[in-house]
């Protein structure tokens, strides 16, 4: 058996695990298997030197993993609108067992996660442990907010920043906002390479000053309808998007779902 096969049979494995924890009910052990999978799924898809996959298995590897990451989702929050269920995430066993061959088309409207050019990814291990100092001493668990802005590449922004309320709850690794919000510009009138970015600011009491703990953004292409599930980044800003790096290697991202509205 080729070293190719053996990795998909892995994933398949793997898919199955975490598919019979939730049929049992064991739904911290499936969502773990899920964020587990959905992560060595996105490792192969951003790997810049395999040649195993072609670039369309690559993106189908890729929506396989927002489904992953969608159902942990729904585990996770039992008052989700958008519940991703068991039997959906099953439909896509086949397509595991047969990503070497597949050719049809995705049976769900979801993006794969974007790719991103990463920098550093083992400097990642001292963020963390920066980040939780700094927040003990800070004093964390304040408020917090993410709101959406739409600069263009020079960082100025396009459209007023709209300030969100603060997280209506906190659920397990889950920040919930629970908010609609629209972006105050028609999609085809922002200019080339702009992008809408969304910072999650969080208040320091005993600094007395909001910061921004990472931010998270979305190109142009990726402005469809339906969910998406975006990476987080370390802060600062970078609204050029030259020097980004993964806030941590946890499997932490922002989940959105948008809405086109077209002029009537």
């Amino acid at each position: 058996m080729s070293d190719v096969n053996k990795t998909v049979q892995k994933w398949h494995a793997s898919f199955r695990k975490g598919t019979d924890f939730d049929s049992w009910g064991q739904l911290v052990e499936a969502i773990d298997e899920y964020q587990i999978l959905a992560r060595q799924l996105q490792k192969e898809v951003q790997s810049a030197n395999s040649s195993d996959f072609t670039e369309e298995q690559k993106k189908t590897l890729g929506k396989i993993a927002t489904c992953l990451e969608m159902r942990s989702a729904s585990l996770q929050c039992t008052q989700s609108k958008e519940e991703f269920k068991l039997e959906d995430l099953k439909k896509l066993e086949t397509i595991i067992t047969n990503i070497l061959s597949y050719n049809k088309e995705f049976p769900f409207d979801v993006q794969p996660v974007p790719l991103r050019k990463i920098l550093a990814p083992g400097e990642e291990e001292n963020l963390e442990l920066e980040e939780e100092e700094e927040d003990a001493a800070a004093g964390a668990g304040s408020a917090e907010a993410f709101p959406p802005r739409a600069p263009d590449l020079n960082g100025v922004d396009l459209n007023p920043v709209q300030d969100t309320p603060v997280a209506t709850r906190k659920e397990d690794t889950y920040i919930h906002f629970s908010v609609d919000v629209e972006i105050q510009r028609h999609v085809e009138k922002l200019p080339k390479g702009a992008a809408i970015f969304f910072e999650f600011k969080h208040y320091k009491p005993k600094k007395r000053f909001t910061s921004t703990k990472c931010f998270a953004f979305m190109e142009m292409d990726e402005i469809k309808p339906g969910p998406i599930v975006i990476e987080l980044y370390k802060k600062p800003t970078d609204f050029k998007r030259k020097k980004l790096q993964l806030l941590t290697k946890k499997p932490l991202y922002l989940h959105l779902h948008q809405t086109l509205h077209k002029d009537s």
